[in-house]
C-alpha cells in the first residue's frame, strides 16, 4: 500500500510538472499576459502621440495660426508693429555681473576676548 501511494504521487507530480513549469505551463502564460499588458500600454501611448502629431499636421496644412505660433516661439519672429520685451532674472549674488557679496567678518582667534561694538 505504501509503495502504491508513492507511485501515485510520482505519477501525479509527473503530470503536474508540464502544467506548471513546462513550455506551455501556467508560469509561461502569466509571463506572456504581463508582457502583453505592457505592450498594449505602450501602444496606447504611441497612438496618443500619433494623434497629437496628426492634429498638428492638419493645423499646419489648413491655417496660418500654427505657422505664426511656431515662427514666434521657435524663430523669435515678431510682427512689424510689435515691440519685443525680454525680462531677465537678476544673476545670483557673487556671479559675474551680479551684485558683489560682502566679505565675511573676520573671526576672532582663540583666546581673544569678544568685545561688543561701541554705540
Amino acid at each position: 500500500m505504501r509503495s502504491l501511494t508513492l507511485v501515485l504521487l510520482l505519477v501525479l507530480a509527473a503530470v503536474q510538472y508540464p502544467l506548471w513549469l513546462g513550455k506551455g505551463g501556467w508560469m509561461r502564460v502569466w509571463e506572456m499576459e504581463r508582457q502583453l499588458a505592457a505592450q498594449q500600454e505602450h501602444l496606447t501611448d504611441l497612438r496618443t502621440r500619433n494623434n497629437a502629431i496628426d492634429a498638428e499636421v492638419r493645423d499646419l496644412k489648413s491655417g496660418t495660426d500654427a505657422i505664426e505660433e511656431r515662427a514666434r516661439f521657435e524663430l523669435g519672429m515678431i510682427k512689424q508693429q510689435e515691440m519685443f520685451v525680454q525680462l531677465v532674472d537678476a544673476p545670483p549674488p557673487g556671479a559675474p555681473g551680479g551684485p558683489a557679496v560682502p566679505p565675511p567678518a573676520p573671526r576672532p582667534t582663540p583666546g581673544t576676548p569678544i568685545v561688543p561694538p561701541r554705540r
